[in-house]
């Protein structure tokens, strides 16, 4: 154990700040030098999904210490914006997660900032849209996303209700630096903060204005207000999230009337306790959507994540087998269907453009050149994205028409700076329902995209390294790729190295390598920003889908053998 790591923890144990629950969990981890190591050699530091955790004591955790010492640095970031600032917080299904809100709300409300509360779970994408709508300066949505039950997460937005870019997100950290010692965090009681009306309770108003604004993002309601509403079936898991109140509703408004509701993942379950991870990016996390789909023959199921703002889709194939598609395949479809129903009601806009992250395939870039419209790359995390958009609407260059990553986010329309899995439940839907008037299903949809412009195939592979050891393993693969870059991967030769840690193409600097092979094809390293992870994504282009496989299972084999240390 570090000597740091070591002052830290004892420095808990003195600290009289901290409660005598939380330093007894402390004592128990004595002679644990590995474990006390892990929870206090580093501070919990903002990466693409803001401050992410496991839960627990420590520093390198989440906890009502980590938390209100990020929340005091933001009280003193928005106070320093002049005015009367105010404050919108949310949260999702997870343990701690309503606690951890309130706590938030008291700490400001101690600086006097006033703050909208959600009362209940609420999708993220609600908290961005509730920041603009509120004219609030900023914004906190707790959850950890998809992560496991043992996470939590404290994502901070602007005033644009877009998650804080790199630039204001540095401002904050200094403030929260800036915090001494938990004595410095500042709270008043519940009551006290709304008999002074620093806590304001949000609720059915607010939640009708976020549906009304999602529906109205439908492009083909008319074409559901017949039968096909009533016989197109959809069944729909909010993996014990935040998803099902609006998807319901918005699905309902939008006129579906054949919906059918994932009982056993139906309610809020902080422990997630029927899947072995709620991330709608896994087969496994549908394992009780595709049971209920084949009783209902389900023309589509459908799962958002438990803050949701991720959405994952599952479509038949010719052999009458559910199967999951990928992030890249559901946003090629969406842009196609987007698109293709804006050309064909003559309101495709001259500057129309879609906005897509530098890991994501270029089979949805294509697709969307091929209808006149501008692509622009960002770096991984919506929030670029959400950037963009309001760089559109301050320069008018262009007219946003969808954005995604193929991390299964997606957003069309303005009300909003992040991804949002309810208006992608709602498109993902209503193009099924389309094609199906059409006599086709999404599979046909995508092979016909396929044969269009190319079978685009993609992977992403994941290493999980903890702890300190871990962090310098990551380090240490980064600089092997960046000192030692190959010159050809599996026979193809290497043609363009793009190096994102100095900054590149106008973009933030990020620790990312991306190489692009003589055939089209692509992989990139990144270390994850929310866990402890080294990502590599892996992209081709064949003629065919036994091509492209093919030479998809070549690269990654090689590329990871590197990765793993066994080359």
């Amino acid at each position: 154990m570090t000597q740091s790591a070591k002052q830290r923890y004892e420095g808990w144990l003195a600290d009289p700040a901290i409660d005598e629950g939380t330093k007894e969990e402390l004592r128990s981890l004595a002679g644990s030098d590995k474990e006390i190591e892990d929870r206090f050699y580093r501070d919990l530091e903002f990466g693409t999904g803001g401050l992410r955790g496991v839960m627990g004591a420590g520093t390198n955790r989440m906890n009502v210490y980590t938390v209100g010492k990020a929340t005091q640095g933001l009280a003193q970031w928005v106070l320093s914006k002049g005015g009367s600032p105010a404050v919108v917080i949310a949260h999702d299904s997870r343990n701690n997660s309503p606690e951890f809100a309130l706590d938030a709300a008291l700490v400001l409300a101690a600086s006097g900032v006033k703050t909208y509360l959600f009362p209940s779970l609420r999708p993220t994408p609600q908290l961005s849209f509730a920041v603009r709508s509120l004219g609030a300066a900023s914004g906190v949505v707790i959850t950890a996303s998809h992560n496991p039950p043992e996470y939590n997460g404290y994502k901070v937005y602007g005033s644009d209700g877009c998650q804080l870019v790199p630039a204001d997100a540095e401002q904050v950290i200094a403030a929260i630096r800036g915090v001494g010692g938990f004595d410095q965090v500042g709270r008043i009681s519940r009551e006290e903060a709304e008999a002074k009306g620093l806590i304001v309770w949000l609720g059915e108003a607010e939640d009708r204005e976020f549906i009304e604004t999602v529906a109205a993002q439908s492009l083909n309601g008319e074409l559901l207000k017949g039968e096909l509403g009533e016989s197109f079936s959809i069944v729909y898991t909010p993996l014990h999230g935040a998803g099902n109140w609006p998807v319901r509703h918005v699905l309902e408004r939008a006129g579906f009337r054949n919906v059918h509701i994932v009982a056993e993942q139906e309610q809020p379950d902080g422990y997630f306790s029927t899947v072995k991870s709620p991330n709608p990016e896994e087969r496994d996390a549908f394992e009780l959507a595709i049971r209920l789909g084949r009783e209902k023959n389900a023309d589509i199921i459908v799962g958002t994540d438990p803050d949701c703002d991720r959405m994952g889709a599952v479509v038949r194939n010719h052999n009458g087998e559910y199967v999951v598609l990928t992030g890249n395949q559901s946003g090629a479809i969406m842009v196609d269907y987007v698109l293709g129903t804006l050309k064909r009601r003559g309101e495709l806009p001259a500057n129309g453009a879609v906005i897509k992250t530098i890991v994501t395939s270029e089979m949805g870039a294509d697709i969307a050149r091929s209808y006149g419209a501008a692509v622009i790359n960002t770096l991984t995390g919506f929030k670029y994205i959400g950037e963009k958009i309001t760089q559109f609407e301050r320069t008018g260059d262009h007219t946003f028409l969808f954005g995604y990553e193929e991390s299964y986010g997606y957003l069309t329309g303005t009300y909003a700076r992040d991804k949002d899995a309810v208006v992608a439940s709602l498109l993902i839907c209503e193009a099924a329902a389309y094609y199906k008037s059409q006599g086709k299903t999404l599979y046909d949809v995508l092979l016909e995209l396929y044969a269009k412009y190319g079978t685009y195939l993609e992977q992403l592979e994941s290493r999980t390294l903890k702890g300190v050891d871990g962090v310098h393993k990551i380090g240490a693969i980064m600089d092997d790729w960046r000192s030692n870059p190959p010159e050809e991967v599996a026979g193809v030769k290497v043609e363009q190295v793009l190096d994102y840690l100095p900054g590149l193409d106008g973009l933030p600097s990020e620790n990312v390598l991306k190489y692009k092979l003589a055939d089209g094809s692509w992989f990139c390293l990144r270390p994850s920003g929310t866990e402890p992870k080294i990502k590599v994504y892996f992209a081709v282009r064949g003629g065919s889908q036994s091509e492209a496989s093919a030479a998809l299972g070549k690269l990654t084999k090689q590329v990871m053998e590197r990765v793993d240390g066994k080359s």
